[in-house]
């Protein structure tokens, strides 16, 4: 075969280190910058919101990327920009960890519209309860002790 070729849909979610909040008023630019760090990878940004607390991030993943290193690439980049963006942000931090979700094209479209709809589905449900849900359906392991320490 002469071309690597490759459809890979990831939804990503990651969280705020500590007591950092990203203000309502900043979120869309956030999102938007995120979007060009994503492009700029080689991958194509889907949708992306999050909530004061957390980022949720679907994209298709550049064939050229590790998932590692693309999240890696995320997290600096718009940390970094966020401690510029204003004197409120100088000390934000992102979690070191994430999670990663493999999404089929058949739910591509149920997915952005879960992420466009955080505000919604966080009246009924926490971030921790979000994440534990999602860890669940994909039947991951892990300890709840190291989930939300950094």
């Amino acid at each position: 075969m002469s071309q690597s070729l490759s459809q890979l849909y990831v939804h990503i979610i990651y969280h705020t280190k500590g007591d950092n909040r990203i203000y309502p008023t900043d979120k869309n630019e956030l999102c938007a910058y995120i979007a060009g760090v994503i492009s700029k990878t080689g991958s194509i940004p889907i949708c992306i919101n999050g909530m004061p607390d957390h980022i949720h991030v679907l994209c298709i993943l550049s064939k050229n990327m590790a998932l590692a290193e693309f999240v890696r690439t995320i997290k600096t980049a718009s940390s970094k920009w966020m401690k510029d963006l204003k004197p409120y942000y100088r000390n934000f931090e992102w979690q070191k960890g994430y999670a990663g979700f493999s999404v089929s094209q058949s739910v591509r479209e149920a997915t952005a519209t879960y992420i466009k709809n955080q505000e919604e589905h966080h009246k009924q449900r926490t971030f921790q309860e979000e994440y534990i849900v999602f860890l669940k359906e994909y039947g991951i392991e892990y300890d709840e002790k190291y989930l939300w320490t950094d």
